[in-house]
């Protein structure tokens, strides 16, 4: 029987929780924040939970004398390498036995990957931007020319907004491969959608409200999402078909990318109405201004008890993980 996401009532159920927060990718200080909050509110409904600081902590609980310290792990960490939302920690909890939230191995180590993400859209007929995958010292310029100005630049296995650059004219590209190089893997040139941003959280098999993201600025970038307070978060962010539309094709990106728990899909619609999907977020942010709690409210779902159904996901049994 599958387990709903109702079903627990019993904090001890649950058993030792690992917070795992921190870490050492380029999202640390997000994944901090976020990890706070999520401790905080599990703390406030009885769950014996406890923050951790990174993988190699986690490992030390999860092996040293006199066994496990804990019996489940909360993941927000954010990021890759150090970021816990590439599948090598998922590799690491499945190895061990150890039961955590989120997307299992396939759909951590996929969605990390914004190329083949899309080469997976791609195939199965789901719209997603143009876009070029380049190597270290390739040419951008051609490739940006090919896709047609103007085009993102960003590395292709990053998260929070961190390494972008929007290029309107061949005079930016090497300024912003400048920026992208500094973080590793390849570089990611995707054809820029001009028009309105979304965003759907995923809960479960459940599509939550989506969410349209106007930025007192040009764009949504890393100071829009985490620093300003002037940023607009209309939910639901459409109405009618389209919001059925964005539900329907969130969850089509999330399953196809291997995906499983919860989540978070990212969209842009362009002038002619048209929706892309840009990327998945298999670690969405917890903090002040994050946009899954701020969709489950719109749901009637106060963050304490998003936090409760996101850790329920951890519970067997659960459909989708791989």
């Amino acid at each position: 029987m599958t387990r709903t996401a109702t079903q627990v009532t019993d904090p001890r159920e649950f058993g030792r929780v690992a917070v795992l927060m921190g870490g050492t990718s380029a999202e640390r200080e997000v994944s901090l924040d976020s990890g706070r909050n999520v401790l905080e509110a599990l703390l406030r409904r009885g769950v014996d939970a406890t923050a951790v600081d990174g993988i190699p902590e986690l490992v030390r609980a999860l092996t040293g004398a006199g066994g496990p310290r804990y019996d489940r792990v909360f993941n927000i960490l954010h990021g890759n390498r150090g970021g816990g939302e590439d599948g090598v920690l998922q590799g690491l909890l499945d190895a061990l036995g150890v039961p955590y939230t989120g997307s299992g191995v396939l759909g951590s180590a996929l969605s990390m990957d914004k190329i083949r993400t899309k080469q997976v859209w791609l195939s199965l007929g789901l719209p997603t931007p143009a876009y070029a995958s380049l190597g270290r010292g390739e040419d951008v310029i051609a490739a940006a020319r090919k896709i047609g100005l103007p085009v993102i630049v960003k590395p292709a296995c990053e998260g929070s907004s961190v390494g972008v650059s929007r290029c309107f004219k061949d005079a930016d590209l090497a300024a912003a491969v400048e920026l992208a190089a500094r973080y590793e893997g390849a570089l990611l040139v995707e054809q820029l959608i001009e028009g309105d941003e979304f965003t759907v959280g995923v809960l479960g098999t459940e599509a939550l409200p989506s969410i349209r993201i106007v930025p007192a600025g040009e764009y949504y970038d890393y100071h829009a999402k985490y620093v300003a307070e002037d940023t607009q978060y209309l939910c639901p962010g459409a109405s009618g078909a389209t919001e059925q539309e964005l539900g329907s094709l969130a969850l089509a990106a999330f399953f196809a990318a291997g995906c499983a728990g919860w989540g978070r899909v990212d969209f842009m619609r362009d002038r002619s109405g048209r929706l892309w999907l840009l990327e998945v977020n298999t670690a969405p942010g917890m903090t002040s201004h994050s946009l899954v709690p701020k969709a489950a409210r719109q749901r009637g779902m106060e963050f304490d008890e998003l936090v409760w159904r996101v850790l329920e996901t951890s519970l067997p049994a659960r459909e989708g993980r791989r």
